[in-house]
């Protein structure tokens, strides 16, 4: 198998495997929580995000990589995870606005996930030596994929949101 089939079948297997565990464990948990409390934990995922700061490391990634293609990602990454931040704060402190930056900073972290992944194919990234960015790719990206659509799914519900009680077993 070649690096660039390994590299596309790990980030499948990982929407995968985090979508597995957002529908059967995550979601069931949400649902039962106020609205604000329900986005925080999605949040969280997408604060991490400024890992991708790592590409503009030295030695940490094929110098040959465009760096325009390493500074976009980089610095988009490291925006989406401010947003995010915030996001956490005006949700937990009932600010006016929350619900609208929650709206900013995922449509944001998304966009950027999508100029990633153009840059990622345009590049034929796979065929790079990545290092510990390999990771970055194949393990945080789906997690952060996942966590963004859970996050638009708990927003287009944000009306009618309401807890549902918990069942006694």
């Amino acid at each position: 198998m070649t690096s660039t089939a390994i590299f596309w079948l790990q980030i499948l297997v990982g929407v995968g495997v985090f979508s597995l565990m957002g529908v059967w464990y995550v979601w069931p948990l949400l649902t039962r929580l106020p609205l604000n409390s329900a986005l925080t934990p999605l949040l969280w995922v997408q604060v991490f995000r400024y890992v991708g700061m790592t590409l503009l490391v030295k030695g940490m990634i094929d110098p040959h990589l465009s760096r325009h293609l390493l500074k976009d990602g980089a610095y988009g990454d490291l925006i989406a995870a401010a947003l995010a931040l915030a996001s956490i704060f005006a949700l937990r402190f009932k600010w006016r606005y929350a619900i609208p930056l929650v709206w900013v900073a995922n449509t944001w972290g998304s966009l950027d996930v999508l100029n990633v992944l153009r840059g990622v194919l345009t590049s034929h990234l796979p065929h790079y030596h990545l290092e510990s960015i390999w990771y970055i790719y194949t393990f945080c990206a789906p997690m952060v994929v996942v966590s963004a659509v859970m996050i638009f799914v708990v927003l287009a519900k944000s009306r009618s949101w309401k807890p549902v009680a918990a069942q006694s077993q």
